[in-house]
């Protein structure tokens, strides 16, 4: 990280992780290109789950390399009075595999909701008998995190 006096700890960017509202997962396809798309993760020790489709660009990349950068950003402010911002992030890089079975898709499925819609969790079984079979469930096993955060001086 070349702003050292920015970086901050992983326990620090676990938690941005823990409450961003989306995150960006980046990665190169087959021909080289990058590719990015907002998920919505919710974490469970050293794993980010998200939710997709079965089919699209974004699950063809990762079949075909599972090395991906999940960027997440936290708590932003414009300073009006200045040409900055404050800011917090951090960075995963990670391999992403498909959750293959049923019980752990539920188990993350329910980790996403509690995190992203806990006021609709009385309709969490339903939705799961609707949709469970057309729903993809990824996991990215984090490598490595890093953290940094922008404050003024006051």
């Amino acid at each position: 990280m070349r702003r050292k006096d920015r970086e901050m700890p992983e326990e620090f960017a676990l938690s941005v992780a823990d409450k961003c509202e989306y995150a960006l997962i980046a990665m190169t396809d087959s021909s080289g290109m990058p590719y990015a798309v907002p998920i919505t993760i919710a974490r469970d020790g050293k794993y980010i789950y998200f939710h997709s489709a079965k089919e699209g660009t974004k699950n063809d990349i990762m079949k075909c390399n599972n090395n991906v950068c999940v960027v997440c950003v936290g708590d932003t402010r414009r300073l009006e009075d200045k040409f900055t911002t404050e800011y917090e992030s951090a960075i995963i890089k990670g391999t992403v595999f498909e959750v293959e079975s049923d019980e752990e898709k539920i188990k993350a499925l329910r980790l996403l909701c509690e995190r992203h819609t806990p006021s609709n969790m009385a309709n969490f079984d339903e939705a799961i008998k609707r949709s469970l079979s057309v729903t993809a469930i990824w996991k990215v096993e984090i490598i490595s995190i890093t953290g940094k955060r922008k404050k003024s001086k006051s």
